[in-house]
């Protein structure tokens, strides 16, 4: 036996599978292409090996126990193997979309291969319910409240990309640690994380500042606004509000020259009718062209630093986003990776190429989300041809819970949630934060296991981090737990025993893992209110309130998740003799939580389009171009 050997054996390993067929393995220790043999099998003898590897002796003596041993050697420990990372992010995608997750009526073949050959989380849970800060929790494995991504005061997410809030220098991605530890870092599709602090090129929130050495993509995301379409994120709330101050503001220039013609006002100055007058010609023009810089402005892409294609080709982005991904993987399948996939699939425009319009039995949506898991198929294919599947980790899930509130009449353009209550942007309720979770790393997790332990997306952080050769930070609190001793069934339970559910900075929902009991407990301290009453969301608005329009709850609303997931049958003290111990413990472990609030990055002063921080493709304003030909 050698020093770190693992729990499967050498000829089993990721590794040393790819070499069928092509008298190669990739090296454990370093991922180098080193080893030339002639066959897989058990037994087999290796004739040759490439000189100058740095590893060498380390492949001879592994290579030696083969001969030698009666039984299979092991190989390395999977914490001393590095594998290679592909995640695989969703945008607004829902639990009940997806068909490993009981959804039989939306076609979801890739994503259901992958649940076969891995591990499947039921409790995969986000750290908020909308973009911005779940995506940031996800980065950092820290609650958002800790970095600052969120607010207080309504500003959910990043508003524009020419703001100057976005994830802080100080913060520390998984892609930072990796890129020192000898990765090559990528990040396809949606940013939405910021991009400058003071001038157009300073990147102080950039991706690239962040630990990725390659970008391609959109650093807000998109928005039905990128189209002009409903529901609209900011394009309609603008053009109502500049109007109504065109009308104001004309209203009051009429009425001051009234005045004065009638001599009913003497003190008006004709200058101060004319200026009224032009400052009301401003607005009402302001809110005719609103939509047309929001398309400017927002939806265009990056490549690295520099904007490629302003406005954004909607018609080319899926294919564009695909042939990156494919790029990347081959040009660094020699050297380990990470690839951060963030979809722009499946946000409203619900942006779906020809081939997949009118397909699936659910309209825009589900046509949306069927494509969505044939680029998912794409990507795993390009791991498969390229004979990276077996050395490479990958993780899909979702940003957080559908959208129940996308809709435009009676027509849905927001993902199912499945049995669970509420959706995106709703703070404590599971529809909002449950989300799909699959890792695969065949060879290395068990096939087609299933966890139902409550897990967190802000566990990705510290298990991309240990895998990756890295450590945790030790100057700050890391709120995400390493997953690999329960996704390989070296542990019954998540490490998880509490998990707090914010809605921006306040405290909606907390959960405690009584694991002597087995049973899942979860409190509301706050509900949004739905409307129409009775309705399970805010509809007539965008996402349902933080703070406002919420009911207070005391004692809290007590559930008991082992039993009712849906979060349907609220308990009583009269139906639950534990209530007010459950409640007090829960009660005490959220004000023992040590959350330092820190500027946030998303209040109203930080949150507004500047425009010298505009990123442009020529002279601002004159921005426009496409250089992705």
């Amino acid at each position: 036996m050698i020093d770190g050997v693992g729990a499967f054996p050498l000829w089993a390993s990721p590794s040393l599978r790819q070499m069928e067929g092509q008298g190669l393995c990739r090296c454990p220790f370093c991922h180098m292409l080193t080893c030339h043999v002639f066959t897989s099998h058990r037994n087999s003898q290796a004739r040759s090996i490439m000189p100058h590897h740095p590893h060498l002796w380390n492949c001879l003596a592994a290579l030696l126990g083969v001969f030698l041993s009666l039984e299979p050697v092991t190989c390395l420990d999977t914490s001393q193997s590095r594998p290679n990372f592909l995640l695989l992010l969703a945008d607004d995608l829902g639990i009940g979309d997806v068909g490993c997750y009981g959804n039989s009526t939306v076609r979801t073949p890739n994503i259901d291969r992958l649940a076969e050959g891995g591990v499947r989380l039921t409790q995969h849970l986000a750290a908020e319910a909308v973009c911005t800060p779940s995506r940031a929790a996800f980065l950092t494995g820290r609650y958002p409240i800790r970095s600052g991504m969120t607010s207080g005061n309504g500003h959910r997410v990043l508003q524009w990309a020419a703001g100057s809030g976005g994830l802080p220098a100080e913060e520390i991605t998984f892609a930072k640690i990796l890129k020192e530890q000898g990765y090559v870092t990528g990040l396809i599709g949606k940013w939405h994380l910021g991009l400058n602090c003071d001038s157009s090129s300073d990147h102080c929130h950039h991706p690239l500042s962040h630990g990725f050495q390659h970008f391609l993509g959109m650093p807000l995301g998109m928005m039905g606004d990128c189209t002009g379409a409903e529901p609209s994120e900011k394009r309609v709330t603008l053009q109502h509000r500049l109007h109504l101050w065109g009308q104001v503001s004309g209203l009051a220039a009429l009425t001051l020259a009234a005045g004065r013609l009638t001599r009913l006002l003497r003190t008006p100055r004709w200058m101060l009718v004319l200026g009224l007058a032009a400052v009301a010609t401003m607005f009402l023009a302001a809110s005719r062209h609103i939509g047309d810089l929001i398309i400017y402005a927002d939806c265009f892409l990056m490549r690295n630093h520099s904007v490629t294609q302003q406005p954004l080709r909607l018609e080319r982005v899926t294919g564009l986003m695909l042939r990156e991904a494919e790029t990347f993987l081959q040009n660094h399948k020699h050297h380990p990776f990470l690839l951060f996939m963030s979809f722009l699939h499946v946000h409203v425009p619900l942006v779906t190429t020809a081939d997949f319009r009118g397909r699936s039995k659910h309209g825009p949506y589900g046509d949306n989300v069927e494509e969505l898991d044939w680029m998912v198929g794409r990507v795993l294919d390009v791991l498969d041809r390229e004979g990276l599947t077996d050395n490479t980790l990958v993780y899909f899930a979702s940003d957080h819970g559908g959208s129940l509130e996308s809709r435009v009449g009676h027509v849905q353009l927001g993902g199912w949630n499945g049995v669970y209550r509420g959706g995106k942007g709703m703070g404590g309720w599971e529809g909002g934060i449950r989300v799909p979770g699959i890792f695969r790393w065949p060879g290395v997790l068990p096939a087609g296991r299933v966890v139902d332990e409550p897990t967190s997306m802000m566990d990705v952080f510290p298990t991309v981090v240990l895998l990756g050769g890295g450590a945790e930070p030790t100057d700050r609190v890391i709120d995400g737990k390493n997953l690999m001793p329960l996704l390989q069934g070296e542990t019954p339970h998540s490490d998880h025993e509490f998990l707090l559910h914010y809605c921006e900075v306040f405290l909606h929902a907390a959960r405690w893992v009584q694991r002597d009991r087995g049973r899942v407990w979860k409190v509301h301290f706050m509900t949004p209110n739905f409307h129409p009453e009775g309705a399970g969301a805010c509809y007539g608005s965008k996402v349902c309130p933080c703070i406002g329009d919420v009911t207070e709850h005391d004692p809290p609303l007590l559930f008991d998740l082992s039993t009712d997931p849906g979060e349907t049958h609220p308990l009583t003290p009269d139906l639950e003799p534990e209530f007010h111990t459950v409640v007090g413990k829960l009660r005490q472990e959220a004000a023992g939580y040590s959350l330092s609030q820190v500027r946030q990055q998303l209040g109203s002063i930080y949150n507004i389009w500047r425009p010298w921080l505009q990123p442009c493709c020529g002279e601002f304003p004159r921005c426009g171009c496409d250089l992705e030909e």
